[in-house]
């Protein structure tokens, strides 16, 4: 009770600094204050999220070192995917979202505005699923929490959209550099995959949280939980055509992991219940630690063990260890895990843990890059370095898999200490774009906020359109008729009205056509056919939008119908109308927010 009551004067004594500054500070200062302060927030508890679950992997390499001892832990996965739902079910009412496309979609249609229990329970999820080893990564769950932060920070001081959408950034800016101690990659990745329509305001307070979070990062965690790699060979030219080939198998392997996943989740929604899932999904990775071992978690420690050159130690624990004792059986061991890894995710977020896919990217490029090059070096083709092309393909499937080849080779540059792999990684990260874009326009992400908001997401001024609320574009000022009133009541109607058009709308509410007062000009004043004829023989086809439809698809039906006035119908409902000049006015007002 004590201590409930001391929490209690200590957040009113804080609110009153904050307020006591906001008021002694310019708008400019206040804001450069809250970006520190939401870099801050955000990258202690990516830290914290790092920390526990980097112990339990501790604690289960220290215990599991032989299959005996392992297939124990081979269970946890499920148990941490139980609680996970138990969580989501019970203590959040089912009400839970996940993926970078619902912070776009937040951006896009909530002015920027995220549930305060994102703040926290993404961190609790990610850290049942992932510390008790289920097969994602952590990188997501840290951006939605950083973003959730950054946006109910905005949003409890009142501060505009476009300041409270670069506060949002900032927290996810902020906990990927405090993930990776590699600040160059979390701003990039808030510009390549959150912010689309980013202006050059908002590179300085994302840099600024970025720094931030990274130097947190650099005090609190030590190295050795923190993915860095150290540089055995520098970059051959006369490699470089190694490097293209595997920038094209970096995009192959890409789309296969996109397309996997999409066809395990379809797999997994169409069982309603929850825990078939998780007896499915559960047992089956199970299953599969029990012969890939390295599945457990994160797997960033395996991904150190191919950089240091020493794949055998990934299959500590498996129960075909035995069967490992050569070079070429080794290498299809780790070649297999480039295409199991991708189905273990699938598994752990088909059945209802919380995770995401950036180092599940990593380890998916590790992998694929030391088989490459461990395949080349025992054909007897050419002999090129294991290390280098280990990392260079993170660089690969990270930007294949997130369409953000930026931060994909910045932070590779950043966590092996220097820029040495440059040309390589761009050559690599490219081509792997360049191929996986080839077959899907849209990144996985991407494609779930275009379909969030019904539009081509990768257009900027489609996403500026998506923002507008059609609800508050409606307008209601227009008078209805209905289809069997006659003449005599339909000119009663004209003359009170300030509209040239006029819905006809039947009994039940259904939209049956509209009039048209240019259609009608011409025998309004023919009183001998006020009783005789109806507005029924002067009506003409509606050609209303539906409710549902996107304001882009809105606007080419204005194009197509030539007209600046459209009915509005859901369900077949008459809703009111839309007007093509009042769109394109808040069209323009959404686009000088950006500026």
């Amino acid at each position: 009770m004590q201590s409930a009551q001391a929490d209690k004067v200590l957040l009113r004594a804080l609110k009153q600094v904050f307020f006591f500054a906001r008021n002694r500070l310019s708008p400019r200062q206040f804001f450069m204050l809250s970006c520190v302060l939401v870099g801050i927030l955000s990258a202690l508890a990516a830290i914290v999220l790092k920390f526990f679950v980097h112990t339990i992997g501790v604690w289960v390499n220290h215990y599991a070192t032989t299959y005996e001892q392992f297939y124990l832990f081979a269970l946890f996965p499920a148990i941490g995917i139980t609680l996970t739902v138990i969580y989501i079910k019970f203590g959040l009412n089912g009400k839970f979202k996940k993926g970078s496309a619902e912070i776009g979609y937040a951006i896009a249609r909530k002015s920027a505005r995220l549930p305060v229990s994102q703040t926290y329970s993404h961190i609790i999820t990610s850290a049942l699923t992932v510390g008790f080893g289920g097969s994602v990564g952590l990188e997501s769950p840290m951006v939605s929490t950083g973003s959730a932060i950054g946006s109910n920070y905005g949003n409890y001081f009142h501060l505009p959209y476009k300041d409270r959408t670069i506060l949002l950034a900032c927290g996810a800016a902020a906990g990927i550099a405090a993930a990776f101690n590699a600040p160059v990659a979390g701003v990039l990745f808030a510009i390549e995959v959150l912010l689309t329509d980013v202006t050059v305001g908002a590179f300085i307070p994302i840099i600024i949280a970025a720094a931030t979070g990274a130097l947190l990062s650099k005090i609190i965690l030590s190295e050795s939980i923190i993915l860095s790699f150290s540089l055995q060979q520098p970059f051959n030219y006369h490699n470089i055509h190694f490097y293209i080939i595997l920038g094209v198998l970096a995009g192959l392997v890409s789309l296969f992991y996109a397309r996997t996943l999409e066809r395990t989740e379809k797999f997994f929604a169409a069982r309603k219940n929850y825990r078939s899932r998780i007896l499915i999904g559960g047992l089956a990775l199970s299953a599969l630690l029990l012969f890939f071992p390295s599945l457990f978690g994160e797997g960033y420690e395996s991904i150190k063990m191919l950089a240091n050159l020493k794949p055998l130690e990934v299959a500590n624990g498996s129960i075909i260890y035995r069967y490992l004792q050569n070079d070429f059986t080794i290498l299809i061991f780790v070649g297999a895990l480039v295409f199991i890894k991708v189905l273990a995710v699938g598994l752990t977020l088909g059945s209802g843990g919380n995770g995401g896919n950036f180092g599940p990217s990593l380890f998916v490029g590790a992998y694929l890059g030391f088989a490459f090059a461990r395949l080349v070096n025992l054909s007897g083709i050419a002999q090129i370095p294991e290390t280098n092309f280990t990392l260079v393909a993170m660089a690969g499937i990270l930007g294949g898999v997130f369409y953000a080849p930026l931060c994909a080779i910045f932070l590779i540059a950043e966590i092996t200490g220097g820029y040495d792999l440059i040309i390589p990684l761009m050559i690599v990260a490219a081509l792997s774009l360049t191929i996986a874009r080839h077959f899907e326009p849209l990144s996985m992400e991407g494609k779930k906020l275009s379909k969030l908001l019904n539009i081509t997401a990768d257009n900027r001024d489609q996403l500026l359109l998506s923002k507008l609320n059609l609800q508050d574009l409606l307008e209601h000022n227009f008078s209805a008729v209905r289809p069997d009133d006659s003449l005599r009541l339909l000119v009663r109607v004209i003359s009170v009205s300030r509209r040239n058009t006029f819905p006809v709308v039947t009994r039940g509410g259904e939209l049956a056509g509209v009039v048209h007062l240019d259609h009608v000009r011409e025998i309004i004043f023919n009183d001998k056919l006020y009783d005789t004829t109806f507005v029924n023989d002067l009506m003409t086809e509606a050609h209303a939008v539906d409710f549902n439809d996107s304001i882009p698809v809105i606007l080419k039906k204005f194009d197509e119908t030539r007209q600046w006035n459209l009915p509005v119908i859901k369900d077949k409902q008459y809703l009111g109308f839309l007007s093509k000049a009042r769109i394109l006015t808040e069209y323009r007002a959404e686009l000088m927010k950006t500026i």
